[in-house]
C-alpha cells in the first residue's frame, strides 16, 4: 500500500470545512478567494512570522496569488495578465523588493523541486466552500511512491488560472493544493469564496520593485523560506 501524504489535506479539509464560506453564488468570474496555510518541511526560523493565508484575486483571465505577511513586509506574490503580457513574480523582505518578468507558458521560479510532477485525474468528487471539486493525484520525482491530491473547481470562472504555478495542466481553479519551495511545504485549504469588484489596478505591474533575473529571484526565494 502507497503512502499518501495528500490524506493530511483531506483531514485539514474535514477539520476546517465547517467554516468554508461561500457568498456570491456559484459561476462567479471576479472576487477572492481566501485560504490557510499550513507549513511543514524545513521553513527557517522565521516561521511565527510567514503568512497565515493566501488570498487570490481574480477578474476574467486575471489573477493574483498573494502570500504576504504584515510583519517585516514579507511574502511573495505572484500576479498574471495575460491581456498586457504580464506573467511576474514578486517577492519582499524588509527593504527587499524584487521581482521577476516571466514569459507565457515559463516555468514559475522558486519552484524547481517540483518540476517532472505528474498529474493524474480522478473521477472522485467533493464539495469545498460550496462549489463542486474534481479531484487528480500529484506524484513527484523525488518519490514516485508518494501520492498528494489536490482539488480544483470549474464553477469559477477563470480562463487558464494556473497559468503561473506549478499546477498548469489543471483546467480549474485550485480549492486544495500545495506548493513545494526548496524543503518547505505549503498546504492551502480555501476557507472563503467572495464575489466582488476588484479594481483593474489590481492586475497591474508593480512600480517599486526592482527587476531581477530568474537565477537571482530563485535565490531570494529560498532564502525567505530558509530564514
Amino acid at each position: 500500500m502507497r503512502f499518501r501524504p495528500g490524506l493530511s489535506i483531506a483531514i485539514i479539509i474535514a477539520i476546517t470545512g465547517f467554516s468554508c464560506k461561500q457568498k456570491g453564488g456559484r459561476e462567479i468570474n471576479e472576487g477572492e478567494i481566501h485560504y490557510s496555510i499550513d507549513y511543514q518541511g524545513d521553513v527557517g526560523s522565521f516561521k511565527g512570522i510567514m503568512p497565515k493565508n493566501l488570498i487570490v484575486s481574480f477578474k476574467d483571465n486575471k489573477i493574483l496569488f498573494d502570500i504576504s505577511s504584515p510583519i517585516g513586509n514579507s511574502g511573495i506574490f505572484t500576479l498574471t495578465n495575460p491581456e498586457k503580457g504580464i506573467y511576474d513574480t514578486y517577492i519582499s523582505l524588509f527593504s527587499w523588493r524584487y521581482y521577476y518578468a516571466a514569459k507565457q507558458g515559463e516555468r514559475p521560479p522558486g519552484f524547481e523541486s517540483m518540476e517532472g510532477m505528474q498529474i493524474r485525474k480522478i473521477s472522485k468528487t467533493k464539495e469545498i466552500c460550496g462549489f463542486k471539486c474534481s479531484g487528480a493525484e500529484i506524484t513527484l520525482p523525488a518519490d514516485h511512491d508518494k501520492v498528494y491530491e489536490v482539488w480544483y473547481t470549474n464553477e469559477i470562472k477563470v480562463d487558464n488560472p494556473n497559468i503561473s504555478n506549478p499546477f498548469k495542466d489543471i483546467d480549474g481553479v485550485l480549492m486544495a493544493f500545495f506548493f513545494f519551495m526548496g524543503d518547505a511545504q505549503m498546504y492551502f485549504n480555501a476557507e472563503t469564496v467572495y464575489r466582488k469588484e476588484i479594481p483593474d489596478k489590481t492586475f497591474e505591474r508593480r512600480d517599486k520593485f526592482q527587476r531581477i533575473s530568474k537565477a537571482e529571484i530563485d535565490k531570494f526565494i529560498l532564502k525567505l523560506i530558509s530564514l
